[in-house]
């Protein structure tokens, strides 16, 4: 966990809400100079902050509405910082806790130097990755309606339909699946939204193929020469737009503690209590590389020998979680130092 330590003047907290304001400004010493509730507007936030401008750091939450506050900073040429939500225990904490409490504490916590950092994701970037986000999502949901068929087929009794839905053939031939006509409504329904979604989703990654060569092609082309990972393009797009700049990161060890690759451990007065903190970090990071583990395996003889020894250890499962952990070490260093994939090395270090 980094914690913002540099000092200013002026420290600005903010509480966030998607309407509204509530606007903090401590000095030095600690004295609140400003308090007070305003629009969630470019223009009333610049007029409230202009006798401060001189030297200040603005703060907010990591919550759902921080873009256009950080857009605003950064037109204005303002420090903005962003807290990391499940780390500000202090705000959430306490007898009392309304708006006016929390902003007061975001700002104290800047000033203390015990403001939990999280990472300001690039303007030129952020949409791109949301789209991202936004196409797995909905092939997700494409995926409940093909179980939703499959289940419907076992509830009536049927054959099982041994039919590719991505073909337009297979979604017509389950056009004349039931006899009774709500039953088949089910069915069409279904189909009427993955045929969207296949039109739909085809553009949305011919797009974001295209903005990742523009934003890092470097990146995508090193991506693509690990095994596995580029049968499943997708994959490399989201490790991509996930990691944003490798260089944010220090070490490895940060970087596989990001991506939740590794196990957090609860310990006190040298006793274990288990495991704690295990949802900290980016879920969509530990999807991509538990995918990638398991893309690598496929047809791969020396992958599946280094997965045979990692079992021998720790089992089947834990030893997946230990090869997407190493896959995650070889994408840092892939990226840090701008290699390609070396599967060699990889399999006997």
């Amino acid at each position: 966990m980094n914690f913002y330590n540099s000092t200013h003047r002026h420290y600005c907290g903010i509480d966030l809400h998607a309407r509204s304001l509530y606007v903090c400004i401590l000095d030095q010493q600690g004295e609140t100079l400003l308090h007070k509730e305003i629009p969630a507007k470019p223009e009333p936030l610049l007029n409230l902050l202009e006798p401060y401008l001189d030297d200040l750091v603005i703060g907010a939450e990591c919550m759902h509405c921080w873009y256009w506050i950080a857009d605003f900073c950064e037109d204005q040429g303002i420090v903005f910082i962003l807290g990391h939500a499940l780390y500000m225990k202090a705000i959430h904490g306490g007898k009392t806790k309304n708006d006016r409490v929390d902003s007061y504490k975001i700002a104290a916590l800047i000033r203390g130097g015990n403001f939990p950092l999280a990472y300001v994701y690039p303007r030129s970037m952020r949409a791109t990755r949301d789209l991202l986000r936004r196409r797995t999502g909905l092939v997700r949901h494409g995926g409940d309606l093909k179980a939703h068929v499959v289940n419907t087929t076992s509830q009536y009794n049927l054959p099982p339909n041994k039919v590719n839905l991505k073909n337009v053939s297979a979604r017509e031939q389950l056009g004349r699946t039931f006899d009774d006509p709500l039953v088949q409504r089910h069915i069409d329904l279904d189909m009427a939204v993955l045929e969207c979604y296949h039109r739909e989703l085809s553009q949305v990654e011919w797009l974001l193929e295209k903005q990742a060569k523009k934003h890092q092609p470097t990146y995508y082309h090193l991506l693509k020469t690990i095994p596995g990972v580029d049968i499943g393009r997708i994959l490399a797009l989201t490790i991509l737009y996930e990691v944003g700049d490798i260089r944010r990161f220090e070490s490895v060890q940060k970087f596989a503690s990001y991506s939740r690759l590794i196990i957090c451990k609860a310990e006190s007065a040298g006793k274990t209590y288990g495991t704690q903190g295990n949802k900290i970090g980016n879920a969509h990071l530990k999807w991509a590389f538990s995918e990638a583990a398991v893309l690598y395996l496929r047809g791969n003889p020396g992958a599946q020998k280094l997965l045979q020894r990692l079992q021998k250890r720790m089992g089947k499962a834990k030893a997946l979680s230990a090869l997407a952990h190493k896959l995650g070490r070889a994408v840092y260093f892939m990226l840090k130092n701008e290699k390609v994939f070396d599967e060699q090395r990889f399999l006997t270090s």
